[in-house]
């Protein structure tokens, strides 16, 4: 894939920069000259990623608070820590919903609180991405909470492109469909549940991870510089439906 982003003298935070996804957006930053501050739980998967690391529970709010202390003011930030606990609707947990919502929308708004508040005091004009879900704009059986948590971190982008915009801060969020990271790869193996998923992609494809990390860059980038409390599926046309 052929897309060349220029992030030299740019400070970016990347949360779930562990693995799958978010690791794909802190090496393509990486390789784009870009100062990443890698935020994960996984301490030796962070430190192969060879920049600055941040080894944190974004379910446990203090010690957020407590690591992004020593993080300068920041350029960009791309929200991608993320978990799913699947359960029907008629039978959730309140454990599994509030830590599906915890993670993937009470914590992505913190995160995102504290580091635009450094960008405003800073004076810079920032980029922040949302890495949401298709599953925030169509119903999937047993994602009753995980769809509820990203159809949440949408509209947590729009109000906070409503409020930060006048600071120059651009707010934008990427909706994925199936993305094969090694972990989604081994999920998605067994043709009785690929082959239907596939079926209603009108591209019949997944996405490979670069296929998301590049309009993540192209977001947090100069050529998007009117964009802002967009929420973009990169879903090869799954929700077109």
């Amino acid at each position: 894939m052929n897309a060349v982003f220029d992030f030299t003298r740019h400070r970016i935070l990347v949360s779930g920069a562990s693995s799958g996804i978010g690791r794909e957006i802190a090496l393509q930053l990486i390789a784009s000259g870009a100062q990443v501050f890698a935020l994960g739980r996984d301490a030796q998967a962070l430190a192969e990623l060879g920049c600055h690391t941040l080894c944190v529970d974004v379910a446990d709010s203090a010690a957020v608070d407590n690591a992004l202390q020593g993080v300068p003011p920041l350029h960009g930030l791309v929200n991608c820590a993320g978990i799913s606990r699947l359960e029907p609707a008629a039978a959730i947990s309140a454990e599994a919903f509030d830590q599906v919502m915890t993670v993937n929308a009470r914590a992505a708004a913190q995160v995102a609180s504290r580091v635009a508040a450094r960008m405003i005091e800073a004076h810079i004009a920032g980029s922040i991405v949302n890495v949401s879900s298709q599953a925030s704009l169509v119903a999937l059986d047993d994602h009753l909470g995980y769809c509820a948590s990203k159809a949440a971190l949408d509209a947590i982008t729009r109000v906070q492109c409503a409020e930060w915009g006048r600071f120059g801060i651009r707010v934008n969020s990427v909706n994925p469909t199936v993305t094969l990271t090694p972990m989604a790869a081994m999920a998605w193996s067994d043709p009785a549940k690929r082959d239907p998923a596939l079926a209603a992609i009108p591209l019949g494809r997944f996405a490979q991870p670069a296929e998301v990390a590049l309009p993540v860059l192209f977001l947090l980038s100069d050529a998007a510089s009117m964009i802002s409390g967009v929420s973009l599926p990169i879903d090869g046309g799954y929700t077109s439906r």
